[in-house]
């Protein structure tokens, strides 16, 4: 495992695949919380493939196909729902070591309305500044905005040719082409578990004073703790 270890520094300078971090990261990876089949991507040069790159798996991560490119500008907006609500941690992406790379990134919390004009105009939860790599790039959030998550949308703005100019790598024709290869995210699931239940706890030796407390599975113990006291 060390070799391979190895073999990756060397094939794609830093990249986060120590193979002791394979397991938290699969842990922390909200995967399986994403509603893959209600993902939409705007402006994609090939239809669904912005949910087939979300839809990769850690194991498929440095795959180059599927990839998720622009059709007739730069811009790329994805709408992501997931199955509950998450609190978001961070955003992992790999793009390229080229101009077709992303640059600017903005996200919106619980916003399935946009599209390109209002996007453009409506103020994000968080702008990122992303970097030319062909490494996964683990992007953190401000948590304490993303406490309650049940959609991202993603408006990639601009890429790397279009906002600090291409230079002689590329061609007109690609300037306006932005690719990207993998999405993923992490993060912490909670169940929209509202469903009442009802218990009793016992306040004092009288059984007249039984008292009957309504509440949510998640406020169960919590309850229990301060009936107690």
């Amino acid at each position: 495992m060390s070799h391979h270890c190895h073999d990756e520094h060397a094939g794609h300078g830093h990249v986060h695949d120590h193979s002791d971090d394979i397991q938290p990261a699969l842990q922390s990876l909200l995967y399986k919380q994403i509603d893959f089949g209600k993902i939409t991507t705007l402006n994609e040069a090939a239809p669904g493939s912005g949910a087939a790159v979300v839809q990769k798996t850690w194991g498929d991560r440095f795959a180059v196909e599927p990839e998720l490119q622009s059709d007739v500008d730069e811009q790329l907006l994805m709408f992501v729902p997931f199955t509950g609500q998450v609190r978001l941690h961070s955003i992992l992406l790999r793009t390229s070591d080229s101009p077709s790379a992303p640059h600017t990134l903005k996200v919106f919390q619980n916003r399935d309305d946009l599209d390109f004009g209002t996007a453009s105009e409506a103020p994000p939860t968080q702008t990122l500044q992303l970097v030319r790599s062909s490494d996964i790039q683990e992007i953190p959030v401000k948590r304490a905005l993303f406490n309650s998550v049940q959609s991202l949308t993603l408006f990639f703005v601009d890429n790397f040719a279009q906002a600090v100019g291409a230079g002689d790598d590329v061609d007109d024709e690609d300037e306006e082409v932005t690719r990207i290869n993998y999405i993923a995210f992490k993060g912490e699931y909670m169940h929209l578990n509202r469903e009442p239940i009802e218990f009793l706890y016992e306040a004092a030796a009288n059984p007249g004073d039984h008292k009957a407390i309504v509440g949510t599975k998640e406020g169960l113990g919590s309850d229990l703790h301060r009936g107690g006291m």
